[in-house]
C-alpha cells in the first residue's frame, strides 16, 4: 500500500501500524488486507501480538503510527462504539455474556425491543427477544427450545454462536473472532468453524484470531502470521501449505539452526 491509498475491494486494512506502550512495542509496522466476504487468519503464538491488534481493530487502542482504513477511507476511532458503527464486532473470548441472563435477554443485551404496558410504560418485549433469539440462532444450527432459559445452561460452543448470531443480527460487516475454538472440544470448534463458512457466505468479512492452525487452515482464504509484534507476512492460501504454516509458527528456521549448532558441538 502506498499514499494510503486502497482497492476498492478491500473493506478493512492497516498500514504500516505500530502500538507502544511507554518502551514496549506491542506492534511494529504491522500491515494487513481484507476483502469483503473473505476469511482472513491472523496466526500467531502467544505474545505475539495478536490481542493487540484486536483491539487496535476494535477501536479501544489508537495507533502510535501507520494509517487504519475502512472502506478504503482512513479512521481515528475514539472507542469500540465507533468501530461498531461502521459495522465492525469484535467477539472476545470472554463473549460478554451474563450466564445467569436468559438466551433471550443476553442476544439483545442494551439493544432491548420495547413495548407499551397499558399503553403508557416502555417495558421489555421478552417475547420478541425470545423469538427472534431462537430463529437466528435457529439459522446458525443451534436448536434453543426454551429461549427464556439461562445462557449458562449452554454449552461453550452454543454460546460461541450466539455471540456471533448476535453480531451478525445487529449488522455486522466485519466480524473479528478473538480465539473462538480455543476453549472448545473437536465437536464444538467443528460447529464454530461452520458458523464462520455461513457468515463468508452472506458476504460477511471475518478476521479470525487462532494460534491452532489445524482450525484456521481449512476455513482461512488468507492468513497473516505476527511473531514478537511484527509481521512475518500475508499470504492467500494457494501460495502457502500447512506445513509451511505450522513451520514457521514453530521457528522451523531457528530450530534447524539450532540443530545445526548442537550437531557440531557434539561432532
Amino acid at each position: 500500500m502506498s499514499d494510503v491509498q486502497s482497492k476498492p475491494d478491500y473493506i478493512l486494512e492497516l498500514d504500516q501500524v505500530s502500538k507502544y506502550f511507554g518502551k514496549v512495542i506491542a506492534l511494529k509496522d504491522v500491515s494487513l488486507r481484507l476483502r469483503r466476504g473473505e476469511v482472513h487468519c491472523l496466526l500467531g503464538d502467544n505474545g505475539a501480538g495478536k490481542s493487540t491488534l484486536i483491539k487496535t481493530l476494535a477501536g479501544v487502542w489508537t495507533p502510535n503510527e501507520g494509517h487504519y482504513l475502512v472502506d478504503g477511507t482512513p479512521v481515528h476511532f475514539k472507542s469500540p462504539r465507533d468501530a461498531l458503527d461502521l459495522g465492525i464486532a469484535t467477539v472476545y473470548q470472554d463473549l460478554a455474556l451474563v450466564p445467569l441472563l436468559s438466551v433471550a435477554r443476553n442476544f439483545f443485551m442494551g439493544r432491548e425491543p420495547q413495548r407499551k404496558l397499558f399503553g403508557m410504560i416502555n417495558v421489555m418485549d421478552l417475547e420478541t427477544c425470545a423469538s427472534t433469539a431462537r430463529e437466528k440462532l435457529g439459522e446458525m444450527g443451534i436448536n434453543v427450545r426454551d429461549a427464556h432459559q439461562a445462557i449458562g445452561t449452554m454449552s461453550g460452543g452454543e454460546r460461541q454462536c450466539l455471540a456471533i448470531a448476535r453480531a451478525i443480527h445487529f449488522g455486522a460487516r466485519v466480524l473479528i473472532l478473538d480465539e473462538p475454538t480455543a476453549a472448545l472440544g473437536v465437536k464444538q470448534s467443528f460447529n464454530v468453524l461452520k458458523l464462520i463458512h455461513h457468515a463468508r457466505a452472506k458476504g460477511i468479512s471475518v478476521i479470525f484470531i487462532t494460534h491452532n492452525v489445524h482450525h484456521a487452515y481449512p476455513i482461512g482464504d488468507t492468513f497473516t502470521l505476527l511473531n514478537r509484534g511484527k509481521s512475518m507476512g500475508s499470504f492467500l492460501k494457494q501460495d502457502i501449505s500447512k506445513n509451511e504454516v505450522l513451520d514457521m509458527m514453530a521457528g522451523g528456521a531457528e530450530m534447524q539452526q539450532l540443530i545445526g549448532e548442537l550437531e557440531d558441538t557434539t561432532a
